[in-house]
């Protein structure tokens, strides 16, 4: 009997219906289902599969694929503590251990009676209030011993998540300093009616003229990205806004999409408009499912003001809507190719480049992608013009940039400083006093020690993607980098083997340092590890990920020094410690039922 006449379809059936049962919907489809039935049985698998054509493996791909899709039962309540390194200098390794200790449960494991799982996840974006976990993909933050027992306790008595107290939940801006961004008041539609005014042409003219560039990272102009992708042969053109803002340490997304929709929406429109697209993406990583409602009422509010859907603004030859696709828990995604990848719903790795998005992009049409704070600020350009956002910050950086900040300082959170600000400023405004070193850019960025403090925020020095994490100089820099490429191990899309091996073996090197055994030999091979990392990675996760490494060897060296064994190599597996079963077995403990140097 055919799968989708089975009674399986009037669990599933609702889903695939309001998703079209099209396959590029994948992702949601297994997000929906997920949220419906705990987790993806194989029988779904099966169902979905032949609902939309697609070979089972296809399926299987995908949730294997993501970290947020579960094959088996995680619990009722699926506790998932951030694992950044700052919610670990906040002391969330205590906090997790006493959860566990209280349920008797390992890492990992799915009590007995299927109430709770507890384990780890990477970044959770609310560094500035942690230390925090996940429950149910729902955030709790500034966790402390007391909120562990309260949460256990809520837990033990299977307490629905709406009858849990409403601060557990509460997520805090943070904004602590404001500029042109922050500080702006602007009406709804107000930058999208003076964008209209200026025409697509002299809109597009307005952010040359700006020489605003992206602040997702790479910097690429963003008047340029937009030419490119208008003048691209074709008529079907996308706006994708990539909000997987998945880098350790950054949060400066998160504020911008829970106090500024209005504003990134409207920048997404703007950008619609020049390059002549019909359709706008968000691509809202799954740690911040808690925001989706909110959105998408957002949206809603802005079709019933003209401002998305037919005829925007009374425009005949101008239409425009946005739909928000859910990431499921995979970094690299952050990666603007393998977010197509993944919202055409399939695995999240980068593809081969060139042909690059704005003329092969999404369903291989024409796609600008634009992080979230770039969609911003181009209502600002719109607003006030290419030239006055030109006056801002440096000649080759223009503008300001949202920095989130992090770490060993009396007031974390977010700051907008224009282009240009120095880091001794910076630590200055956020009041770290004994600051040793200052990771820019999160765990693929630079890691600066004191000497270079009076560097400068700017494209042409230090570039960022927003994240500034800070630590004092009682913190062993080792385990900062020894954090980092734990990260990156996991986070690694497997695609190519420098990176799926090369990050592994990385680890395998630090921790065995961590275990006393390290040598020279290992700081030698973590230096070229490095370099074939950099490269020979096919994208921007594998090529940056030994950075962190690489910097503290040059800068903080003695953190290594000290744990360095004397000789000039020693294995890290014990083979003699590993035949001790063997030997308790056969009850033998005699000198040639070792092994010794006279072998």
């Amino acid at each position: 009997m055919s799968l989708v006449n089975s009674s399986a379809g009037g669990v599933l059936e609702p889903i695939l219906e309001r998703y079209s049962r099209n396959p590029r919907h994948l992702m949601q489809i297994l997000r929906e289902t997920q949220e419906r039935l705990d987790f993806i049985p194989q029988w779904a698998v099966d169902y979905l599969a032949e609902a939309l054509a697609l070979a089972r493996t296809q399926v299987q791909a995908v949730i294997d694929f993501y970290a947020f899709f579960y094959g088996s039962s995680r619990g009722k309540y699926r506790i998932l503590f951030s694992d950044n390194v700052t919610d670990r200098m906040q002391g969330n390794t205590a906090l997790l251990a006493r959860m566990l200790s209280k349920f008797g449960l390992a890492q990992g494991q799915v009590s007995g009676d299927g109430l709770v799982s507890i384990d780890t996840t990477s970044c959770t974006g609310m560094c500035d209030q942690g230390p925090a976990l996940l429950v149910n993909n729902y955030p709790v933050t500034r966790l402390s011993s007391q909120r562990i027992d309260q949460i256990c306790e809520l837990v033990k008595s299977q307490t629905p998540l709406v009858e849990w107290p409403s601060e557990f939940f509460r997520v805090e801006d943070d904004i602590r300093l404001k500029d042109v961004l922050l500080s702006t008041e602007m009406a709804k539609g107000q930058a999208l009616r003076r964008a209209i005014e200026l025409g697509r042409q002299g809109m597009l003219t307005e952010m040359k003229v700006s020489n605003f560039r992206g602040r997702g990272g790479a910097g690429f102009t963003t008047g340029v990205k937009w030419e490119a992708c208008s003048n691209a042969p074709g008529e079907t053109r996308y706006v994708i806004c990539n909000a997987d803002e998945g880098e350790p340490g950054t949060f400066k997304d998160r504020v911008l999409l829970d106090s500024f929709s209005e504003r990134v929406f409207e920048g997404m429109t703007i950008a619609g408009y020049v390059i002549g697209a019909s359709k706008g993406l968000v691509y809202l990583r799954a740690e911040y499912r808690y925001m989706l409602e909110k959105l998408q009422a957002t949206l809603e509010a802005r079709r019933k003001a003209n401002l998305l859907g037919k005829d925007i603004l009374g425009q005949k030859d101008f239409d425009f809507d946005i739909e928000i696709h859910m990431g499921a828990g995979a970094y690299v995604c952050g990666e603007e190719t393998a977010l197509i990848e993944s919202l055409e719903g399939k695995p999240g790795r980068p593809r081969i480049r060139p042909p690059f998005p704005v003329t092969h992009g999404y369903l291989g049409k024409p796609t600008v992608v634009n992080n979230v704070e770039t969609l911003a600020k181009a209502t600002l350009i719109a607003q006030n013009g290419g030239a006055w956002y030109r006056g801002l910050g440096t000649k080759l950086s223009t503008g300001t940039k949202l920095l989130s900040i992090s770490g060993d300082c009396d007031r974390p959170g977010i700051y907008e400083y224009p282009f240009g600000v120095r880091i001794s400023k910076i630590l200055e405004d956020c009041g770290a006093r004994n600051a040793m070193a200052v990771q820019v850019g999160g765990a693929a960025g630079t890691c600066l020690a004191q000497h270079e403090f009076g560097r400068k925020i700017a494209f042409e020095d230090v570039a960022t993607s927003g994240a500034l994490m800070v630590f004092g100089n009682n913190r062993d820099m080792f385990e900062v980098a020894r954090n980092f490429m734990h990260f990156f191990k996991h986070e690694s899309c497997g695609f190519c083997t420098p990176c799926r091996v090369g990050t592994t073996l990385m680890c395998n090197i630090l921790d065995k340092i961590a275990n006393g055994k390290g040598t020279a030999y290992e700081m030698n091979e973590l230096t070229r590890l490095h370099q074939l990392l950099r490269t020979a990675s096919h994208c921007g996760l594998g090529q940056t990920a030994g950075r962190p490494v690489y910097d503290t060897l040059q800068k903080f060296r003695p953190s290594y020094d000290r744990r360095l064994n004397q000789k000039d190599f020693e294995p890290a597996f014990d083979l003699d410690a590993a035949l001790a079963p063997a030997r308790e077995i056969t009850e033998r403990d005699d000198v040639d039922a070792h092994l010794g140097t006279h072998l």
